[in-house]
């Protein structure tokens, strides 16, 4: 073996060594932060780091512990060649905003996130992020903010769940209810998720506590008035009160309205998820789930144990079948 190809081998060996060690003293560091030894975990990733600077997962990860450690400056400083070089992912744009959030630097969490989302423009959780910036400011140009999230990245339930609590607090209960209830089928058993079922159940109430749901429709778009319209058919139902029962029925010829009007005009995934569960028999538990435990939990589990059969087929049905919104059905 000649000189030039020793060489050759030796620098070879010597670059598998190194990436090996780094490799190894990643896993180590996740480990330690696995055991939330972040004192540890930060002992060895900057280690690392200086045997590999230009490795972005570990300049994550090294960041994020610092934050974890209340040492932001440290964090930003670890990232902030990643964004000048633009080769940051928008994961890193999200723990850069959350350190400049969380020491309230907004000027300058509220410029990463713009650069964030310029170079991701489909990223769900960077809208998301960017949007509870803006509302612990105040801003109620927050909603814009996680709609465009909605629209870009329809698979992401965190901006449905900020945005039907945004639509929550406001006179528009459509859109607490259709997102709210999108949410739930994305994220399903949550502390999060038990709270937007009392929200979803409280948006039916506010809908109609109007006797005319079209009474004022202004500023309504097609798909607003379509639903409106429809729901508005259901107003006698109304009478025995809102609760699992009366949303099942009012639901259900909802759906059978809406599937003869403007299933064609208007193709939406949440309504083909519950013609889906109607078809199956299994809508009466779906409600139930929805709108059982928020209303009366004792009943709820009363229900339940008194339809074993239909709450086994629907659980199961929830388990094998993974919902998620396609792009394209964004009507606001």
């Amino acid at each position: 073996m000649n000189k030039i190809l020793l060489v050759i081998v030796f620098s070879f060996l010597t670059v598998l060594g190194s990436a090996q060690d780094v490799a190894e003293l990643h896993e180590n560091a996740k480990t330690f932060m696995q055991q939330k030894d972040y004192a540890n975990a930060t002992l060895i990733l900057v280690r690392a780091i200086k045997m590999e600077p230009n490795n972005l997962a570990l300049a994550k990860d090294l960041a994020f512990n610092y934050y974890l450690q209340n040492e932001y400056e440290k964090g930003i400083k670890v990232l902030s060649p990643f964004f000048d070089r633009n080769t940051a992912d928008d994961q890193a744009y999200q723990i850069g905003g959350l350190i400049y959030k969380v020491s309230s630097n907004f000027k300058e969490a509220d410029k990463l996130y713009k650069k964030g989302l310029k170079s991701f423009p489909k990223s769900g959780p960077l809208y998301n992020d960017y949007g509870e910036l803006l509302w612990i400011q105040k801003d109620n140009n927050a909603i814009k903010i996680w709609e465009n999230g909605i629209k870009e990245d329809p698979a992401f339930g965190t901006n449905y769940y900020n945005a039907a609590k945004f639509y929550y607090l406001t006179k528009d209960k459509i859109w607490s209810i259709l997102y709210g209830e999108i949410f739930l089928n994305i994220e399903s058993y949550t502390a999060r998720s038990a709270e937007m079922k009392n929200i979803l159940l409280e948006s039916y109430k506010k809908l109609f506590a109007e006797a005319d749901l079209l009474a004022d429709t202004k500023d309504k778009n097609s798909f607003e008035l379509a639903y409106l319209a429809t729901m508005n058919k259901q107003n006698s139902v109304v009478q025995r009160g809102i609760g699992p029962e009366s949303l099942t029925m009012i639901r259900t010829r909802f759906i059978l309205d809406w599937n003869k009007d403007y299933k064609a005009k208007f193709p939406f995934q949440l309504f083909e998820l519950q013609d889906k569960l109607l078809s199956g028999g299994m809508f009466q538990a779906y409600n139930q789930w929805l709108f059982g435990s928020a209303q009366n939990l004792s009943a709820y589990q009363n229900w339940i144990g008194t339809n074993k059969e239909e709450y086994a087929a629907f659980s199961s049905f929830q388990k094998e079948n993974f919902f998620r919104m396609p792009t394209g059905q964004f009507y606001h």
